[in-house]
């Protein structure tokens, strides 16, 4: 059988009072999201562990099965892993934001969504400053140049007196849950970090990209901002739990790197952006490309966009991307699955699901159970029950609340249970 996951991210939303009290999923034309649902078998389930951050890299642990409050390290090593970035024992990787600071405050979290070409040539300058910088106080920082504002910096100890102290996450809190905060009271507490985000402002500043952007009048991107660092994870192989091979595809570095920390190819697709521009259809093409593969069973598709327009609090961009996810990556995929192995003996399952809530009418990610959906096409009814893919109608489910991270979802996906 061939297995096929697509995460919306931050699909989920709560009633908007404007729009008939209808969720972002409910507003969008979903007809292929809706036939999975309507086909098969929804429910609820638990992505965040109680007392941890709502973000996709905890969600996505959990979703596959990995329990986060074991695995999870950070969000610095899981993209570092991504971008094949060498750790050793010794290293911290971290999320490296390039940020809009105003008057003390984050006013931006990705700099206006700043091109990679110009965030290279910021992370370049920041090397170039940096790198000796801190040396004879017992540091070595290196700065890794990734996707528009998503950047990674690893940093080691020369000395064991400069150890960080053993915790699960280091660094500041992320970005884009302080929008408007006043930078003091979020930096680092560590002293190596600080200074280097406060340090960042003086290079960033003045250098000639932003110089450029300001003509454009375009958000600068004028400072760094550290988060979620960690030590490199270890976790079991996700064909040893689960008895399958295959691949993750996404325009996220973090997605990847989950994907390559637990034995899954990370596939590259040309225009995977991340944001409403991404290449949808090229993701599902791949995903589908990639099943016909020798031993691959098994494929994860993330679509980032939708929780781009939870985090603008933007409706309507939510809505637009949540219809393009269904059209050209649901609809897509659906339509080769059932081309290529709906009539064999082998078939095919697909899941559908958001990985967090991202309500428009908060602007940032939160915790509740999210809504799935999952078809058989060996389990094919012309009987199609009421309603369609979203919250309201999976909450009427008789499955109850499952608990991703106990590998509820994965027994009951891969049919363990």
């Amino acid at each position: 059988m061939k297995y096929v996951i697509l995460i919306g991210d931050g699909m989920a939303d709560y009633p908007i009072p404007e729009r008939g009290n209808k969720t972002a999923l409910q507003i969008a034309s979903t007809p292929n999201l809706d036939f999975i649902a309507t086909g098969g078998r929804c429910g609820l389930v638990r992505t965040i562990p109680e007392g941890m951050h709502a973000g996709s890299d905890i969600a996505t642990l959990s979703i596959l099965g990995y329990d986060p409050t074991k695995y999870h390290t950070g969000r610095g090593p899981l993209e570092a892993m991504a971008m094949r970035i060498p750790l050793n024992e010794e290293d911290i990787a971290f999320r490296c934001n390039l940020i809009t600071e105003k008057e003390g405050r984050i006013e931006d979290f990705s700099s206006g969504h700043i091109t990679t070409e110009e965030a290279s040539a910021l992370i370049e300058a920041l090397n170039g400053e940096f790198r000796d910088k801190w040396v004879e106080q017992g540091w070595e920082l290196t700065f890794y140049a990734g996707v528009s504002y998503r950047n990674i910096l690893v940093i080691k100890s020369r000395s064991k007196d400069y150890e960080f102290q053993e915790e699960k996450e280091i660094g500041g809190a992320p970005p884009h849950d302080i929008i408007g905060a006043n930078i003091e009271d979020y930096l680092p507490k560590e002293e190596i970090l600080r200074e280097v985000v406060l340090a960042s402002k003086e290079v960033l500043d003045a250098h000639e990209v932003n110089a450029q952007r300001r003509v454009r009048n375009e958000r600068k991107a004028n400072m760094v901002w550290l988060w979620s660092g960690g030590k490199k994870p270890a976790m079991p192989p996700f064909s040893e739990l689960y008895g399958v091979q295959g691949s993750v595809v996404s325009g996220v570095d973090l997605i990847k790197g989950i994907g390559r920390c637990v034995g899954l190819n990370a596939i590259e697709v040309p225009g995977a952006t991340g944001y409403f521009d991404t290449n949808y259809k090229g993701k599902a093409d791949y995903a589908l490309r990639s099943l016909e593969e020798n031993e691959n069973d098994f494929v994860l598709v993330h679509v980032e966009a939708p929780d781009e327009g939870g985090h603008l609090r933007d409706i309507d961009l939510k809505a637009k991307a949540i219809e393009d996810f269904d059209a050209l990556v649901v609809g897509t995929v659906l339509d080769g699955l059932e081309a290529k192995f709906a009539d064999t003996e082998e078939g095919y399952r697909i899941l559908v699901m958001p990985d967090h809530y991202t309500p428009v009418s908060v602007g940032t990610h939160t915790e509740e159970p999210v809504p799935f959906a999952i078809y058989d096409s060996h389990a094919k009814s012309e009987q199609k029950k009421a309603g369609g893919f979203d919250e309201l109608s999976a909450q009427k489910s008789a499955l109850g609340v499952l608990d991703a991270r106990a590998q509820d979802l994965m027994r009951l996906f891969f049919g363990k249970t």
